[in-house]
C-alpha cells in the first residue's frame, strides 16, 4: 500500500462511516480497505478509528489527519490534472455563479466565445441575485459585484463599475428633480436590497464621503426589477450603469446628481484558494479579464 491509497482509504471509510460503503465506493473488498486502514494506523503509530460491532468513529488524532487528509488529496489530484492537462486540450466541466442583469448584459456573450475557444469544456452558468457559498455549493468561480471584501477566496478585478442614480421624467415632473442628495429625503425611492446598506445611499460631498437615509414604498432584491419599477414612475433609483444605460441613452430614465454619487464598486472574478489551480478555472479567469478589460469600464451614456 502507498500513502497515497491508504489516505485515500481513510477518508473514504470516515465520510462513509462503514468499511462495507468505502469498499463499494472505492472499488475494493472490505477485507482489503480493512488491511489500508490496519497498515496506515501501524505507519503513523496512532489509532485513527474507533470501531465496535455496531458503530464505527474517528478518534481524536484521526479527526485531525482526517482534515489535513482532504486537503493534501485535493492538492495532489489537482497537480496531476494540471500535468495532464498541459499535455492535451483543456477539457471539463465549469460551475459559475453570477448575478442575473450582469450576466445577461455582459457575461453570456464572453461565454459563448470562451465555449467556440475551448470546445472540450462545458460551463454550467447560474445567474440569480443570491449570495452563493461557491465552496459550499460546488461552483468552480462566481463573478460578483461589489465592494471587495475580506475572504479566504481569491479575487481578481474584472472592471470598475460605475452606480448611477436615475428616474423617469414623468416621475420628475411631478416631484420635481433633486439637486443635492439631501433633497431625497423629500422624494420616493426604490431600494435594491442587494446594495450592502440597503436604504443608505453614498454620496461624495465637497471632496468627503458621506450617507443619506432615503425612503420609499418599494424595496426588492433586483436590479431589473428596480429598473423596471423606475420606468413606470414609481421613484427613484440606484443601480449599475449597465442596468439602466440603454434606459437612459433613450431617454426613458434621466441620471440624477451625477457629481456627488459615490461608488468603489467593481466586478471580480472569485475563486477558492487552490495551490494548483485547474486549467479550466484558470482559462476561464484568465479569458474574462481579458474580455472585460477590453470593454473598459462599465459606464453608462451621459443623457
Amino acid at each position: 500500500m502507498d500513502i497515497i491509497t491508504g489516505m485515500r482509504t481513510f477518508c473514504a471509510v470516515a465520510q462513509q462511516k462503514s468499511f462495507v460503503n468505502a469498499a463499494s465506493l472505492l472499488g475494493i473488498s472490505p477485507a482489503l480497505t480493512s488491511k489500508y486502514i490496519g497498515q496506515l494506523e501501524d505507519r503513523l503509530g496512532v489509532r485513527l478509528l474507533n470501531r465496535t460491532t455496531r458503530s464505527l468513529s474517528l478518534t481524536e488524532q484521526g479527526s485531525r489527519y482526517f482534515n489535513r487528509c482532504q486537503e493534501l488529496i485535493a492538492q495532489f489530484d489537482a497537480l496531476e490534472a494540471s500535468v495532464q492537462e498541459a499535455q492535451t486540450a483543456p477539457k471539463g466541466h465549469l460551475r459559475l455563479s453570477a448575478p442575473r442583469a450582469l450576466g445577461e448584459a455582459f457575461l453570456m456573450p464572453v461565454i459563448s466565445d470562451f465555449l467556440d475557444e475551448y470546445p472540450n469544456i462545458t460551463v454550467e452558468v447560474h445567474l440569480s441575485d443570491r449570495f452563493v457559498n461557491i465552496v459550499e455549493e460546488g461552483f468552480d468561480l462566481a463573478v460578483r459585484v461589489g465592494v471587495l471584501q475580506d475572504s479566504a477566496l481569491v479575487a481578481r478585478k474584472l472592471s470598475s463599475l460605475n452606480i448611477v442614480l436615475c428616474a423617469a421624467p414623468e416621475y420628475l415632473e411631478w416631484a420635481g428633480t433633486p439637486h443635492t442628495p439631501e433633497d431625497l429625503s423629500q422624494h420616493r425611492c426604490i431600494i435594491d436590497s442587494i446594495f450592502k446598506g440597503g436604504a443608505t445611499w453614498p454620496f461624495w460631498v465637497n471632496g468627503k464621503k458621506t450617507t443619506v437615509v432615503v425612503s420609499g414604498r418599494a424595496t426588492v432584491n433586483s436590479a431589473n426589477a428596480c429598473r423596471d419599477m423606475a420606468l413606470r414612475g414609481v421613484g427613484i433609483i440606484r443601480a449599475p450603469d449597465h442596468v439602466v444605460a440603454e434606459d437612459i441613452a433613450a431617454g426613458r430614465l434621466k441620471p440624477l446628481l451625477n457629481s456627488f454619487v459615490h461608488s468603489d464598486f467593481g466586478i471580480y472574478a472569485i475563486y477558492p484558494h487552490s495551490q494548483y489551480l485547474a486549467t479550466k478555472t484558470r482559462l476561464l479567469v484568465d479569458f474574462l479579464v481579458m474580455r472585460f478589460s477590453d470593454q473598459g469600464e462599465l459606464v453608462a451614456p451621459n443623457a
